[in-house]
């Protein structure tokens, strides 16, 4: 099920990851907010550290900028020392929250189920949600990539209700590709993305998967950005390393929109 991306709105996140103090976090979007001061086509998101949010959500008021979370956890409240819930991120003004990335999965032993609840506790709180989804190198040397990724989509939105969907977005993130300046192939990230979208569309209605935004995700840098997000079914990118500075992190932007 291939369908056109000028038919959904690009949206370009940046995650930060475990990087940039408050002042550092606060001068990075406010140089990329002066920047895109007009942008408008492109949807833009920035996923500081937990400890900036509060700083950044302040700093873009008023902007074009949306602001994320780069993790969740399940529950709304109790004795779950170190954690931080969708109810607090909804609190500190976030408009999404990243769950399920692969270096959470890789690092810190996330599984396909606990992925699906953050997703439920996520839009239970009225927060959209960027759900990644992706294959190793060793599943993708045994030819297993759409396997491992259909298995993922599926689990990420397994119980949900169709007007959960308008508020989902899903990432592509081939793991072997996060950071080691390697990306897929346009042809490899198209036949991913639209297995995804078919998923979708099998799971709930076509409607709804020519709808729902895919992101491709993996050393995307302003130099292949226009490449990879020009497939029909890539429509946009959530950035690793290239959105920390913010001249790169614009490119992309500009790329997309």
């Amino acid at each position: 099920m291939s369908t056109t991306n000028q038919t959904r709105r690009p949206l370009v996140a940046g995650n930060w990851k475990l990087h940039k103090t408050i002042g550092e976090s606060v001068a990075l979007v406010r140089e990329i907010k002066t920047a895109l001061a007009a942008e408008s086509r492109c949807e833009v998101v920035v996923a500081p550290v937990f400890t900036a949010l509060a700083a950044v959500r302040d700093e873009i008021k008023g902007s074009v900028i949306k602001l994320s979370a780069q993790n969740v956890f399940w529950e709304s409240r109790g004795a779950f020392t170190g954690e931080v819930s969708a109810l607090l991120l909804r609190d500190v003004g976030c408009d999404y929250v990243i769950v399920g990335h692969s270096e959470r999965r890789q690092l810190f032993g996330e599984t396909d189920a606990s992925v699906n609840k953050k997703v439920k506790a996520v839009l239970a709180s009225s927060i959209s949600v960027i759900v990644c989804v992706g294959e190793s190198l060793e599943e993708r040397k045994a030819g297993k990539t759409l396997q491992i990724v259909s298995s993922q989509v599926r689990s990420a939105l397994d119980g949900l209700a169709l007007d959960h969907l308008p508020n989902v977005v899903i990432a592509y993130e081939p793991v072997w590709a996060i950071g080691t300046g390697v990306n897929a192939e346009p042809e490899e990230v198209q036949q991913a993305h639209e297995t995804i979208r078919g998923l979708v569309a099998k799971q709930f209605n076509d409607s709804l998967a020519k709808s729902t935004r895919i992101l491709y995700g993996g050393s995307v840098k302003p130099e292949n950005a226009d490449l990879l997000m020009g497939q029909p079914d890539v429509d946009g990118a959530l950035v690793g390393g290239a959105s920390l500075t913010a001249d790169s992190f614009i490119g992309i932007v500009k790329a997309a929109g």
